[in-house]
């Protein structure tokens, strides 16, 4: 269990590395009663697709990116396309990431796309303002969570996540396809919700705010800068410690409702702002406090791979 739980809290660091209110096709913002029926969870079990995997509306998106990890500590960061080509949901879509799913024109990795181009992406995967989504990724769910944040960004509010990923379905006996999705394109519009980004302007005002919750989701040993991975060790000042990894239980799926809720205190509408280290783990955590009602949480994408590339950006090693 030990060694598991460390592999779960050094993929969270990796690949924070590495680094949505429904729409009609209009681009209007719907009332409740134009949203797709039936409605989902935010969070749905392997059982759950598995009858409504031939749904005319649902559309599914493999939002895998894999890290590899050599013998010295050393990692790479991959692209998920050979993964999916080798198995995947039937009928899902490959949902890169690493492509047309962030801003190409960075070097950093995986930031936030020009909002034209996350559209023409999503709607050439076959989602419209009418669809259900599910999303999953291959191993630890922070990936797909990051795409999730990112359809909340875009007022899209019909989408999921499965609960244990790929592994959870390949476990359950499921069909595993190499075909590739054949959906149609469909038309998808954004109705921005530019208040679930943070910026480092942002963060930085929290840092003197008594108003807002700054949240890590790095692995603890991280957060105190016993190491670091970044130019300078520890954390945001007035940030708390939530790994993205104890999340989940031993199986990969993420902990009861009540166990997630009893983690998490606060005022469930007091500002919270998280980050880790490029806006993937951080999805995560944003999108468990979401689940658990925090009416007013961002996610600042660019993470430490902003913050504390900028000298002028504090950082604190102080325990919680």
């Amino acid at each position: 269990m030990q060694s598991i739980n460390m592999t779960r809290s050094l993929f969270a660091l990796i690949t924070s590395l590495a680094f949505m209110s429904a729409c009609t096709d209009s681009g209007t913002p719907t009332d409740a009663t134009d949203i797709a029926e039936p409605e989902m969870d935010l969070l749905v079990t392997v059982a759950w697709l598995a009858e409504h995997l031939g749904d005319p509306d649902l559309v599914i998106l493999d939002a895998s990116v894999l890290v590899e990890v050599d013998e010295e500590g050393g990692f790479q960061i991959i692209n998920g396309r050979a993964n999916y080509d080798a198995g995947h949901i039937l009928s899902a879509g490959f949902a890169d990431l690493m492509g047309d799913l962030s801003g190409l024109d960075n070097p950093a990795d995986f930031i936030l796309p020009p909002i034209e181009q996350f559209t023409a992406a999503m709607g050439a995967l076959g989602v419209g303002n009418d669809s259900r989504v599910v999303l999953y990724a291959a191993y630890e769910p922070d990936f797909a969570a990051r795409l999730w944040w990112m359809l909340r960004w875009a007022g899209f509010d019909q989408v999921a996540l499965l609960d244990g990923g790929l592994q959870a379905w390949k476990a359950g006996g499921h069909e595993i396809s190499t075909e590739p999705a054949n959906r149609p394109a469909r038309k998808f519009t954004a109705a921005i919700r530019p208040e679930v980004i943070a910026d480092r302007d942002q963060v930085f005002a929290a840092t003197e705010s008594d108003n807002v919750n700054i949240v890590d989701a790095l692995p603890d040993a991280h957060y105190r800068g016993d190491f670091s991975m970044y130019g300078k060790p520890g954390h945001i000042p007035g940030a708390t410690n939530m790994p993205s990894s104890d999340l989940l239980d031993e199986e990969g799926n993420y902990r009861s409702f009540d166990e997630l809720d009893m983690m998490h205190d606060g005022d469930r509408d007091v500002r919270a702002i998280t980050y880790c280290g490029g806006g993937v783990a951080a999805s995560s955590v944003a999108f468990t406090m979401h689940r658990l009602d925090f009416t007013d949480v961002a996610v600042y994408m660019g993470s430490l791979q902003e913050w504390a590339g900028d000298p002028e950006n504090p950082m604190t090693m102080a325990t919680q």
